[in-house]
C-alpha cells in the first residue's frame, strides 16, 4: 500500500486516493493489507475525478493488465492519457477497445479527438463520422 499520509490538495483537502486507504483504518492490527485489483480500480476512479491523471493512469494499467478485455478499465486509462496529453498512449488503447468491441461510440470519439489533437486531422475523420453516426447525429460534411 502506498503511504501517502500526509498528501493534500492544495485546498487543504485529503487526496482523493486517501479515502480509499481508509477503508482499512481500523482492521485491528491484521496483517498489512494487499490491494485487490477492485479497490485499485475504484482508487484509480478517485484519481481521475481529483483531476490526478498520471497516477491515476498508473493505477489503471495495472488494473487494465490484469483484466485486459474489460473495456471500462482500458477507456478510464485511455482518458486519463488523453488528460494528461499522453496522445500516443491513449490511441493505442482507443485502437484496441475499438477492435475489441466496435460497437463501443465513445472510444470512435474519443480516438477521432485524439487524433486531431495530434494534428492528424485527415485520420481523424472517419472516426469522429463513426461516433456521429452513433450517437444519431446527421454527418458533417
Amino acid at each position: 500500500m502506498i503511504d501517502n499520509t500526509n498528501d493534500y490538495r492544495p485546498t487543504s483537502e485529503v487526496a482523493a486516493d486517501r479515502w480509499a486507504q481508509a477503508l482499512h483504518l481500523f482492521d485491528n492490527g491484521a496483517a498489512p493489507h494487499e490491494e485487490t485489483t477492485a479497490e485499485r480500480w475504484e482508487r484509480a476512479q478517485l484519481l481521475f475525478q481529483a483531476k490526478d491523471y498520471v497516477p491515476a493512469a498508473k493505477l489503471l494499467t495495472e488494473v487494465v493488465d490484469e483484466n485486459p478485455n474489460q473495456t471500462g478499465p482500458r477507456l478510464l486509462l485511455a482518458r486519463a492519457y488523453y488528460h494528461s496529453a499522453q496522445l500516443r498512449r491513449a490511441e493505442e488503447q482507443l485502437r484496441d477497445i475499438v477492435e475489441r468491441s466496435p460497437v463501443e461510440h465513445y472510444a470512435h470519439l474519443m480516438l477521432g479527438r485524439t487524433l486531431q489533437r495530434q494534428g492528424r486531422h485527415d485520420e481523424a475523420a472517419p472516426w469522429l463520422r463513426i461516433a456521429a453516426a452513433f450517437a444519431g447525429e446527421p454527418a458533417a460534411g
